[in-house]
């Protein structure tokens, strides 16, 4: 059933938004230039990596040494536009239809913390990952890793239709009153590294 649901609503909605998804490619190839998708390995479903797909909302902006600057310089007034709307996810309903992700699971996070899981929190992997979530209707921009990682995995262990509705439903609600729907920082993610790295220090 759930993943019948995914398939029809993300096809759905691919169809229905195609003309604004247009639109938004457009105006990020002239604002923001080429590529208009930043492509991104996350794990997915046991671990397994895939390519996450998301509309590009920063500009490529490198210091002396080649490297990124932060993300807060690299981020335009359009790119924030896109971010406050969530238009920026909407790429992703490609990866629902062709099944690395569902439209309501455990948000996939970065490769580079799957040392840092601990053996419950690595239930989050036994779903597929999703567009929304439990911790992301719960407040997740004032939520920490650990409160944002138990999340997770209570929604794995009490999974059912009915919480999958109320998730797609409230996330909707958040969308239109712009929420608690941005993105984490850079800062936030880096927040799990070191204290997980320390966690595991003698």
């Amino acid at each position: 059933m759930k993943r019948v649901f995914d398939l029809v609503v993300a096809t759905g909605l691919l169809v229905a938004f195609a003309p604004l998804l247009l639109i938004v490619a457009l105006l990020i190839r002239i604002f923001l230039g080429s590529p208009v998708l930043f492509l991104q390995v996350r794990p997915g479903l046991n671990m397994k990596p895939f390519t996450i797909y998301k509309f590009r909302t920063m500009k490529d902006i490198r210091n002396d040494e080649g490297e990124l600057l932060p993300d807060e310089l690299r981020l335009t007034p359009f790119g924030n536009i896109i971010r406050k709307f969530s238009l920026d996810e909407f790429p992703q309903l490609l990866n629902v239809v062709k099944g690395e992700m569902s439209l309501i699971g455990p948000r996939p996070l970065l490769m580079q913390y799957l040392p840092y899981y601990t053996e419950r929190e690595k239930l989050r992997f036994s779903v597929r990952p999703g567009m929304t979530g439990l911790a992301q209707i719960s407040g997740r921009n004032t939520l920490g890793w650990n409160s944002l990682l138990e999340h997770d995995v209570h929604y794995v262990e009490n999974w059912s239709f009915a919480l999958d509705m109320k998730i797609f439903f409230r996330t909707i609600v958040k969308v239109i009153r712009q929420d608690d729907i941005s993105i984490v920082t850079s800062m936030a993610k880096a927040d799990l590294n070191r204290e997980r790295s320390m966690n595991q220090q003698p």
